[in-house]
């Protein structure tokens, strides 16, 4: 087939004169009442959607293009060549779904993501686990089969059934196919309240049949519905926050279960964990909400966990759960509050609310409630029962302070497959940490060994320097995430702290990074397994099976392949890894670290877990003392 270009029609002008009337007036409802934008406009539907997003704050997309997104692309490229929106292009699915999510979660900037048909749309639907699993609101553009039912299309389920991919995607999250182009306000009204939900935000799928694409209707702009400003809910009246009071100053060991949920409302914890005399236990996600040196501040408890964090959940008699899922990492599969007789529930969302029985519900915003409560638990003098348990807490920290401590401070251990001496992970891990805090860098952390670890070790002080993607432990997150601050507004420099398994589920970044001028790190911790689940197969059965490979990957020269990437060897000790730190952080972009690591028998080699968890032959014990529990 021969391929001509066509010229530029009347209506691409169009659409690049709307795009700059939005871009002078700086946005859609300032230019509608300015009188530059007309407020009907006779255009396609993807232009509609375009127009409709950017009312919404949308103006930056992570895509890759194919043939089932051709007319949208080409409505952004007229919009990015006069300024009213950008495209960042990737070169995997998933890689940009992440990307999009972190540019959400890190910088509050709301984005979507733009796929093809079929692969391309699965793989970014598979990607959008991460989001829907961490309550991060982006919206998510695939391709769909044609309205017309003319024979199967290219890349779409191959089925004698209509709208395969508006119930896929219905099920993770909200889905709109959009078979009709006068339904797009509809469809981008409910996407707003899914994406921008204050409670349980998640991804929103449209999904364009290749069709309906370019179909051409008139939009009412100013019908169009606007990013939802949504005013904090707490309780109506003051007799749920009386009774909680009153239980939390009868009580005499109260632990705060702080959950993801309370990122961002640091103050008002801490004001909470103050007032009501209460020992906090952190989940993997909630790193920072309390400065990790306070005394109340007992750290990460879960099927992982810590000994302080674990011991205050497994010792509390009155349990402050807040913005949580209990989810197994956070409550230890539903065992973790062993002696607990009640429940305090703060959460905006009424099923996790009241997950656990025996629970009075505080249902609503939670800084709105938790600041109310404070004020009563103050007055009341809440906290001065409390002192026997905190001494006691505060006992526990110090043992898990010097556990760690023992492990940061093991030397170099041989390692039977790099054949020499070389760094502990926790203790490698810690020195990158460590670096991270001296150059304010956020810090991002992959699944697998290098995530268990991570979160048991970071110490931070303020929500927004620890990402940790553990409510899908999807690997490839972090190296993806660093590709955010490619589209951020204003960019922060970040460290991905992965794993081999991880890093070469996405290494397509080293490129993407170099093309859209990131500046960042990856640090890749390699032991030439899943340590993970080495560990886990060794503690349940005594044998590894399968985690391991015998392949040797020189990755910093794989890294330093990609024009642009600083490959840096991390080395065997830990003077060579400090000084790599300092020479990969002044490369003025990406840079990449391999830093080989112990996986062995030497209890230095990890930290160890604490809690329990519903897996493997472990789970006729966790679930009959979960049968047992009253909660």
């Amino acid at each position: 087939m021969m391929l001509t270009r066509t010229p530029e029609t009347e209506n691409d002008r169009a659409m690049r004169g709307r795009a700059r009337a939005i871009r002078d007036a700086g946005g859609v409802e300032q230019a509608l009442a300015a009188g530059t934008l007309p407020k009907l406009v006779e255009t396609t539907l993807s232009e509609a959607l375009v127009l409709g997003l950017l009312k919404q704050g949308v103006r930056k997309y992570f895509a890759i293009f194919g043939h089932g997104s051709t007319d949208l692309g080409n409505v952004l490229r007229l919009y990015e060549a006069e300024g009213a929106t950008r495209t960042i292009n990737g070169r995997n699915e998933v890689e940009i779904a992440h990307a999009a999510t972190a540019l959400r979660w890190q910088y509050g900037e709301v984005c979507a993501v733009v796929t093809s048909i079929g692969p391309g749309g699965m793989q970014a639907f598979a990607g959008s686990l991460a989001a829907a699993s961490n309550g991060v609101g982006v919206y998510h553009i695939y391709g769909d089969e044609t309205t017309y039912g003319e024979g199967y299309n290219m890349q779409q389920v191959p089925k004698q059934e209509q709208g395969a991919f508006g119930r896929m995607t219905a099920i993770l999250g909200g889905s709109y196919v959009l078979h009709t182009p006068e339904a797009v306000r509809d469809a981008l009204r409910r996407g707003a309240l899914a994406v921008n939900d204050p409670y349980r935000a998640g991804p929103f799928y449209l999904l364009l049949p290749l069709n309906t694409q370019p179909a051409r209707l008139t939009v009412n702009l100013a019908g169009l519905p606007a990013r939802p400003q949504l005013t904090p809910m707490a309780p109506a009246d003051d007799a749920a926050l009386d009774d909680a009071a009153a239980m939390i100053a009868r009580a005499s060991r109260v632990t705060i279960k702080a959950g993801g949920g309370t990122r961002g409302f640091d103050a008002a914890i801490t004001r909470l964990a103050e007032a009501a005399g209460a020992a906090v236990a952190l989940s993997p996600g909630s790193t920072g909400v309390l400065p990790d040196a306070h005394p109340q501040n007992m750290h990460v408890g879960g099927s992982k966990g810590s000994i302080s964090g674990n011991y205050a959940m497994a010792e509390a008699e009155l349990v402050i759960v807040i913005g949580s899922r209990a989810v197994c990492q956070a409550d230890c599969s539903g065992i973790g509050y062993k002696k607990a007789e009640a429940v305090i529930n703060i959460n905006g969302d009424l099923a996790d609310a009241l997950h656990y029985n025996n629970t009075l519900a505080l249902t609503g915003d939670i800084g709105t409630v938790v600041e109310r409560l404070a004020v009563r638990l103050e007055k009341a003098g809440a906290a001065r029962n409390k002192a026997d348990w905190l001494k006691v807490c505060a006992a526990k920290k110090a043992e898990w302070a010097a556990y760690k401590a023992e492990r940061f401070a093991c030397p170099s251990l041989r390692d039977d497959v790099w054949r020499k001496p070389v760094l502990p992970q926790p203790a490698a891990i810690k020195i990158v940490a460590d670096f991270a805090r001296s150059v304010d860098a956020a810090k991002f952390f992959d699944a697998g060994d290098v995530q268990a670890n991570g979160f048991q070790i970071v110490e931070d002080d303020r929500t927004g320097d620890t990402y940790t993607e553990s409510g899908a432990s999807y690997m490839g997150f972090a190296v993806s995430a660093l590709l955010a601050s490619a589209a951020a507004d204003r960019p922060r420099y970040s460290i991905a702290f992965t794993g081999d398994g991880s890093f070469m589920m996405n290494p397509q970044v080293l490129i993407d990074a170099v093309e859209h001028g990131v500046r960042g790190m990856i640090v890749i911790f390699d032991n030439r397994r899943m340590a993970a689940i080495t560990g886990l197969q060794l503690a349940q059965y005594q044998a590894e099976f399968k985690t391991s490979d015998r392949v040797a990957v020189d990755y910093v020269q794989l890294a330093g392949a990609v024009g642009g990437v600083m490959a840096v060897d991390g080395g065997g000790d830990a003077d060579t890894l400090r000084t790599a730190l300092k020479t990969a952080h002044a490369h003025d972009g990406l840079s990449v670290i391999h830093v080989p690591v112990y996986a062995g028998d030497d209890p230095r080699g990890g930290l160890g877990a604490w809690g329990q968890w519903n897996v493997g032959n472990w789970c006729e014990d966790v679930q009959t003392e979960w049968i047992r529990q009253d909660l």
